[in-house]
């Protein structure tokens, strides 16, 4: 099993910059694909990105392409989630999520563990 802890949420100007990260706990970290997925008020968690257990691939939903940036230092066991250029729309709460079978996967329901959620409020 692995604990993951979200931080880095708070509240920012449109086009400002946030990074979250998220910290893991237990099993060794490089063994999962680790994905963000976010919550905003009345909506349906949706994918935000992910990226595999070494790095190498990534992927993201449209909405968020050339302004969020995922990466990963398995090192420190954390995942950072670099995000640039906010609008209004990003608000939502922020989870990181583990997937222990190495699928590169979008869908919420592959991900076997999650943390807590950290709240990002973009301000217009």
């Amino acid at each position: 099993q692995v604990q993951l802890a979200e931080s880095g949420g708070g509240l920012v100007q449109a086009g400002g910059s946030l990074r979250l990260s998220c910290g893991a706990s237990g099993r060794t970290f490089s063994l999962y694909t680790v994905a963000w997925f976010r919550q905003g008020p009345g909506k349906e968690r949706e994918f935000v990105a992910f990226i595999s257990r070494s790095g190498g691939s990534t992927n993201y939903v449209d909405s968020v392409k050339g302004r969020f940036t995922v990466s990963r230092d398995n090192a420190k066991n954390t995942i950072y989630l670099q995000m640039n250029s906010l609008k209004p729309e990003d608000t939502a709460v922020y989870y990181c999520a583990a997937e222990s079978q190495g699928r590169l996967a979008s869908d919420k329901y592959w991900y076997d563990y999650w943390g807590q959620g950290t709240q990002v409020t973009v301000s217009s």
